[in-house]
């Protein structure tokens, strides 16, 4: 089909068309393509250090490569880059429709996967895709396997109607669940094939809901890393060590206490505090009465001990969404120096180690909190213990920055409000999420005017990361349809 006069907006014929080409993809060729990603254990590197001789990330990405050429998208090249001892990267790049356009849309999107995790449904598992009631389960498959047959979509989604588009440059990495420390070699070395980047379109944030199309405002930044509390060289028996040597744990639990209140949870040096922009208190407000309760209702709450549900840090919605948002918190996600109870004898333990994840407000620099965190942890241990903190990432990386999107400009602006009125049938929301995305920094700071559309499936339940996540397939067609809208709107 001939392309259309590109000042003529869409119609709504336009728009029906555009869904239902998505819709029929996804149910016919993205759903089967999903189903062999989720079954292959492409773990990140940071959780798979053999992920080359193990060759699984390799081969995720060499199926995904070998699916979007096949679609014979017309002037469609792609290659798969790798660079020594890093993740491969697919770059592809489909050629202009609307005439005079010089601005690039760049596609993004990671292939590489989190950890098994345990509490798996009896009948699902993580390497074991379900399709049920319009969910696909296992993981992967939202964080964020389905970006790049969605993005490739979209862009077949306006050239099948002969709807002019930009150029698209699809940028696909596997270490983004590591931090993305492979990333930045990457683009130095793609800078120049990237071109004048108008709009940067990233599939791996998550959704209020799934009624409309969600815009992220802000991600977190992130220092992981391991706290490691030494007070022997062997365990030795309990009985006659105890109350003599001192325990490892709670040498470990007081250095916490210099960073964390454990009453509330409040992260005490006000040097990984920021000030929230007033904007993204407003869209909190705004947010807020959109989702109300389900802030935090959302989650799956165990029972307490007089048998009501455990309850949140806070239930006033505003707060709750600032909290997950815009305030540092720690979480300790992994343990080491613990026997498993079936096997815990009465020794006291020569260590203790935590895997720690402290998230970062959006305007908190990633790397001088890790070099903070680092000797606000090891500096003037009790009992002149052993105490090292280890960041995760590389020399001089430690950190990743958060990011705070950049003003709307009114085209997109108007663009979004329209997709989502047009395959949701309501308004375009807007939501930060306490996620880390690397990228966004990194592109904003390479690409200062270019615009941001972030969003992605991960919406209520959804549970990235966790036991049994899944993909709201009807969400993502609609999520497809209204990339599609976006980007033909872009200038």
């Amino acid at each position: 089909m001939n392309a259309r006069d590109p000042d003529l907006p869409l119609q709504p014929d336009d728009s029906a068309a555009i869904g239902a080409f998505a819709a029929r993809a996804w149910d016919e060729e993205i759903v089967p393509a999903l189903t062999r990603y989720i079954g292959i254990p492409a773990k990140s590197p940071m959780f798979d250090a053999d992920w080359q001789q193990h060759g699984h990330v390799d081969q995720v990405v060499r199926e995904a490569a070998a699916w979007v050429e096949s679609r014979q998208v017309a002037g469609l090249t792609l290659e798969v880059i790798r660079l020594e001892g890093r993740t491969p990267v697919i770059f592809f790049e489909v050629p202009a429709t609307k005439p005079g356009s010089t601005d690039t849309v760049v596609l993004y999107g990671h292939l590489d996967k989190q950890p098994e995790f345990t509490g798996w449904r009896s009948d699902l598992g993580p390497w074991t895709p379900k399709y049920e009631d319009g969910l696909l389960y296992g993981r992967g498959g939202a964080d964020d396997g389905y970006a790049v047959y969605a993005s490739l979509t979209a862009i077949m989604a306006l050239d099948r109607q002969g709807i002019p588009r930009p150029r698209c440059v699809g940028l696909i990495e596997a270490c983004e669940e590591s931090g993305s420390f492979d990333l930045p070699a990457y683009l130095d070395l793609l800078r120049p094939r990237l071109g004048d980047v108008g709009l940067v379109v990233c599939l791996d944030s998550g959704a209020g809901n799934y009624d409309q199309l969600w815009l992220t405002t802000s991600l977190r930044g992130m220092v992981s890393g391991v706290l490691k509390v030494e007070v022997l060289t062997e365990g030795v028996h309990s009985g006659d060590a105890s109350g003599l040597v001192p325990s490892s744990f709670r040498i470990l639990r007081q250095v916490l206490d210099r960073l964390e209140d454990s009453r509330t949870g409040e992260l005490l040096p006000q040097s990984f505090h920021c000030e929230i922009p007033a904007s993204r208190i407003e869209q909190a407000q705004a947010t807020a009465a959109i989702l109300k309760d389900e802030v935090w209702r959302r989650f799956p709450w165990a029972c307490g001990a007089d048998g009501g549900a455990t309850l949140p840090t806070t239930q006033e919605p505003v707060q709750a969404l600032l909290n997950r948002t815009w305030r540092p918190t720690l979480s300790v996600v992994g343990v080491d120096g613990f026997p498993e109870l079936k096997n815990a004898g009465n020794v006291l333990r020569p260590y203790t180690a935590f895997k720690l994840s402290l998230r970062l407000p959006p305007l908190v620099d990633g790397n001088e909190a890790a070099l903070k965190l680092k000797a606000l942890l090891e500096d003037n241990a009790p009992y002149n213990a052993k105490v090292t903190f280890q960041p995760d990432g590389r020399a001089g990386a430690y950190g990743a920055n958060g990011w705070n999107a950049p003003e709307l400009s009114p085209w997109l602006l108007e663009a979004l409000d329209t997709a989502s009125q047009a395959h949701f049938g309501a308004p375009v929301g807007f939501i930060g999420q306490g996620g880390t995305i690397p990228l966004m920094s990194m592109l904003q700071q390479g690409f200062p005017k270019a615009q941001m559309m972030v969003c992605g499936v991960l919406g209520p339940k959804s549970n990235a990361h966790g036991p049994n996540e899944f993909l709201h397939v009807p969400y993502g067609k609609k999520l497809t349809a209204a990339v599609a809208q976006v980007m033909a709107a872009c200038p």
